[in-house]
């Protein structure tokens, strides 16, 4: 064999060129680029115009509120793991708690892409790698998504008096809670999960999603809306009087504030958007310089969690590797 014959295969295995990007797909990368310096600095003035009362507000939460308010974070985002996973599990064989945190964990960080759908994506090629067929975790993810949105404008309704007079514009999304509602039935929403799968040229469903998959789907939903709004919750008391209606309006207004962050998908992680609600609505029980410091401590609390939430997957992830193929052996 000569020199040329080993250099041929090494030279066909190269990879094929990517093709160039087209106009339209660059002008829409820098047209989510500036929306997203927009914002941030849209959210730079406003935390510069009242940064006085903001710091004097970060300095009187006490150091148990906060550690108690970012375990509430966490055991929200756990839930919502869960619903996800029940879901996967729903869909065909089981994929236990361990393998659907590693998948849903890590390829949320995605979100912080601007354009969320690489979590999205990401979620697939770690589904992938684990055995699923990306048709089901995609399904899955999508099925959770609409799970979600109805939790949370079913909570909603606890900030619905106080949203009516702050943020009036975001009642539209009530035109959406029927249509949740019906297609939340097993039957409904087996089929659209068959017309998700046959658009992606892969066999339907071979059996009617089960009540207890949707209703412990929804359940985890509702319980993960309700604790993140016990971590706001947790801040705000720290400036005043313990008050349950405080409790409902945090949770509420936070359900509906990720809803608002999901639709605008462009920005990372709903960045600036969940903000603006969260503040409308709690500068109605306290001044707007107390809101926006809990709103901004919170963004940064669900950052921390989704990090060391998806390190953690990850690190048990390489952990347990060895000792399944140790008991393979």
């Amino acid at each position: 064999m000569t020199v040329q014959d080993e250099a041929a295969p090494a030279a066909s295995a190269a990879p094929a060129p990517q093709p160039a990007p087209t106009g339209k797909a660059v002008l829409m990368t820098w047209l989510r680029r500036a929306l997203l310096v927009l914002v941030l600095a849209a959210a730079a003035w406003a935390l510069y115009s009242h940064w006085g009362g903001v710091s004097k507000t970060l300095v009187t939460v006490p150091w148990h509120s906060t550690v108690l308010s970012q375990l509430a974070v966490v055991l929200g985002i756990a839930c919502g793991t869960l619903g996800w996973q029940t879901i996967v599990d729903g869909l065909g064989k089981p994929i236990g708690a361990f393998r659907g945190a590693q998948i849903m964990l890590v390829g949320s960080l995605g979100k912080y892409v601007p354009g969320s759908v690489w979590a999205y994506l990401l979620q697939m090629e770690l589904g992938r790698q684990a055995g699923l067929p990306r048709a089901r975790v995609f399904t899955a993810t999508l099925i959770n998504l609409g799970v979600g949105v109805v939790a949370s404008l079913l909570l909603g309704v606890l900030a619905l008096p106080v949203m009516l007079s702050s943020t009036p514009g975001l009642m539209w999304l009530y035109l959406a809670l029927p249509v949740g509602l019906i297609a939340l039935h097993p039957k409904v929403l087996t089929w659209g999960a068959s017309f998700v799968l046959k658009a992606l040229k892969k066999a339907p469903l071979d059996h009617v999603l089960p009540w207890s998959t949707v209703g412990r789907s929804l359940g985890y939903a509702l319980l993960s809306y309700v604790l993140f709004g016990v971590h706001l919750w947790l801040l705000s008391i720290s400036s005043g009087p313990v008050s349950v209606r405080v409790l409902l309006l945090c949770a509420g207004a936070v359900a509906i504030g990720m809803t608002v962050g999901l639709i605008a998908f462009i920005l990372p992680s709903g960045a600036g958007v969940r903000e603006l609600v969260l503040v409308s609505a709690l500068s109605t029980t306290m001044p707007v310089e107390q809101a926006l410091a809990f709103t901004l401590v919170s963004r940064l609390m669900f950052t921390v969690a989704d990090i060391a939430m998806a390190g953690a997957a990850a690190g048990l992830a390489r952990w347990k590797m060895p000792k399944a193929k140790l008991a393979d052996a």
